[in-house]
């Protein structure tokens, strides 16, 4: 929320009188305005028929309820990805009253791309040019009053990161909505272009069922460009077919006369428009260039080419550290807590006279089964922590810089490890990351490697397999696992490239974000945003799970419960054989593993269930029935073997192929199952069995 009293502390319910857009470039601040304009007030969803995130949230401002929308981060419209497609529509066809363009004031030509972008299509657009402190370090003046007349739109410095500047762009937001769309910009792209666009533009303004909103001549530089989005949309309205069908005559006349393709051409005058702009507002002091920034003092030695992989494993292994130190003691809590709702509620529920099937449901099922899993709900807050913190710092930008030279061994660039890192959270997001990728070869390698990479749903099978044989070094053998994953994904990457998508590798300019210090609100709403995922998939997919594994553990009537003569012991005694050369040749492991596909949360909560304990009794057990050995191969096995069912489902969308998808499951099981046996039959060799 502003950090103004003329901002409403509550909740309006009713309809928006403002709707407000936030566009701007990954990095610029653009999440840290909506999460201060916002507060808590938002919800996270997605946008109609596409998987991108849409976040979008409300507040008062002077009586007004304003809703605002996050677009996602784009360097540009061209619709070029998702992302991109996304925020463009949004801006062309749902005609937000206002967008807020935020701005890096340290990046300004770079970030100043979309800002044409938005001015040519018409936007009715306020620049909030952020982290403008920054200016100062290093000695360079932006003049803000010049700046905005020569753009014609209200220009306000802000820096997001200490709420500083947030009412002054609602005010001018506001402003700007009252005062309407004014013309839209026009670039000069030089004399021969601009005769064809002035009479292609009369073509296209003249058609009588094209929206009056849209400027004619955006979108004959659209189509001079090929924007495939605007092609196709075109092509819905009767009487442009000639214009269309002559499209490609005029590019080609253009393109013999200029020399070079038109969309390179397009891209090279907008930038010089800004490079104009720049240096009628920009004042660099003489001693500025002569001295490196803090940013760049801090790379030479993140980024060196022998130091930066090492800094990045030790960065890694700090964060596992961090999250077991701190959060051991606080599941220590959890676990007592568990412990005691058990040991209470069954005689509780027999003083009410409830029969003894229900005591069980809920005491051996809900309470084990649930409680096993929100135990370790501290250690992936944790996580999750410590990696907004590398993220909100710019540190993980420099991670994809880092490997980007080692991604070309995959034929992939830096740019897709940032998926890969993600993955670290949830492979979901993750690979519905990779549409930010423009090369299709480079979204399918990333694709199938990516549920490689170890999510936080893995985490609570680590931390109670490492808490029973591993305690002292838990950070240690849990890094060992993540590390695994990574290198398991070099190589099934070089493999995918070498056989199955043959080709060049694609380049793509790694941009690195100047450093700065996380905010401590931005990072705990990121934790948050990720997080809460957990405890929802416990309140829902977990709580059917082991509802489900309870019925099965109790059936058929008269057995003795998670017994062998079970169905659900059935079910494991018939597929133990497959897993007894890596270790866990016990039924229960079987069955976890089964249903660990739903949801890899799962593994713990069916031990848990079979078991009938949580926490701390679920550890004893663990120790008493397996080996240290046999329990690391079961967690290579729980990292590598088929994803879980959200994944499979996003890896169909995102490849719309069954066979792609086939094929991601059918070689992470082939894999998984060689790892763990080679892992447990060489250590039996070496007598750590």
């Amino acid at each position: 929320m502003l950090g103004s009293t003329n901002i409403g502390r509550r909740m309006i319910m009713e309809e928006a009188q403002l709707v407000v857009a936030l566009a701007g470039n990954p990095n610029s601040g653009k999440t840290t305005v909506f999460n201060n304009l916002t507060g808590s007030r938002q919800h996270v969803g997605n946008w109609p028929g596409v998987t991108v995130e849409k976040k979008e949230g409300q507040f008062v401002f002077e009586g007004k309820v304003i809703r605002v929308i996050d677009l996602p981060g784009t360097y540009s419209l061209g619709a070029y990805s998702e992302d991109e497609a996304v925020a463009r529509d949004y801006i062309l066809f749902e005609r937000p009253d206002v967008v807020i363009n935020v701005v890096d004031a340290t990046n300004l030509e770079r970030n100043l791309y979309l800002t044409t972008h938005l001015l040519e299509m018409g936007a009715n657009v306020v620049v909030a040019l952020n982290m403008f402190d920054e200016l100062k370090t290093r000695e360079v003046d932006i003049d803000v009053p010049r700046l905005s007349k020569l753009l014609g739109m209200p220009v306000v410095p802000t820096v997001a990161t200490r709420n500083k500047g947030m009412k002054e762009l609602v005010a001018q937001a506001l402003q700007a909505a009252k005062d309407g769309v004014k013309e839209p910009l026009k670039i000069n792209y030089g004399k021969e272009m601009e005769t064809e666009l002035a009479a292609m533009e009369q073509e296209i303004s003249s058609n009588p069922g094209l929206p009056d909103n849209l400027s004619p001549r955006w979108l004959t530089v659209k189509l001079l460009e090929g924007d495939e989005g605007v092609l196709k949309w075109l092509n819905k309205y009767p009487g442009l077919e000639r214009l269309l069908a002559r499209r490609d005559e005029i590019v080609n006349q253009l393109e013999g006369i200029i020399g070079e393709d038109i969309e390179s051409f397009v891209a090279d005058r907008r930038y010089g428009f800004i490079g104009g702009l720049a240096r009628e507002v920009v004042t660099r002091r003489k001693t500025a260039e002569e001295r490196l920034s803090t940013s760049d003092k801090i790379d030479r030695v993140i980024t060196n080419r022998y130091l930066g992989i090492p800094l990045f494993l030790l960065a890694m292994w700090v964060v596992f550290q961090f999250t077991f130190t701190v959060g051991d003691p606080l599941i220590g809590w959890i676990e007592d807590f568990f412990e005691f709702l058990g040991g209470a509620t069954g005689p509780w529920l027999e003083g009410l006279g409830v029969s003894s099937l229900i005591s069980s449901l809920v005491v051996d099922g809900i309470i084990a089964g649930v409680g096993s899993v929100l135990v370790f709900f501290p250690n992936i807050f944790l996580l999750f922590f410590a990696i907004s913190l590398l993220e909100d710092s710019g540190y993980m930008a420099r991670a994809a810089y880092i490997m980007d030279r080692f991604m070309h061994t995959l034929g992939l660039h830096g740019k897709s490890f940032i998926p890969l890192l993600i993955g670290f959270g949830c492979n979901v997001p993750a690979i519905m990351a990779t549409r930010t990728l423009e090369n299709k070869r480079d979204r399918m390698i990333t694709i199938l490697i990516n549920p490689l990479m170890s999510c936080t749903a893995r985490l609570p099978v680590y931390i109670l397999f490492t808490a029973a044989f591993f305690s002292a070094h838990q950070g240690l053998v849990v890094f060992s696992l993540y590390l695994l994953g990574l290198v398991l994904a070099v190589l099934m990457g070089m493999l995918f490239k070498r056989f199955l998508f043959k080709g060049e590798t694609s380049h793509f300019v790694m941009e690195l974000p100047p450093y700065r210090v996380p905010t401590l609100k931005g990072t705990l709403i990121h934790m948050w945003e990720r997080g809460s995922i957990f405890i929802r998939k416990a309140g829902t997919i977990i709580f059917a799970t082991v509802v489900l594994i309870w019925v099965l553990s109790s059936l058929p009537w008269g057995v003795e419960y998670a017994s062998q003569e079970s169905i659900l012991g059935h079910i494991g005694s018939f597929v133990v054989p497959i897993f007894s050369p890596a270790g866990f040749g016990n039924w229960e492991a079987a069955v976890a593993l089964i249903f660990g596909i739903l949801a890899k949360e799962v593994v713990v909560g069916t031990l848990g269930v079979i078991y009938s304990v949580e926490g701390a009794g679920l550890t004893s057990v663990i120790a008493q029935y397996w080996t240290p050995l046999a329990a690391y191969a079961f967690m290579v096995m729980t990292l590598i073997y088929i994803p879980c069912i959200a994944v499979i489902g996003v890896i169909k969308r995102e490849t719309n192929s069954w066979g792609w998808t086939g094929f991601a499951v059918g070689y992470s099981l082939v894999l998984g199952w060689l790892m763990a046996v080679l892992i447990y039959q060489v250590g039996m060799l070496f007598g750590l069995g």
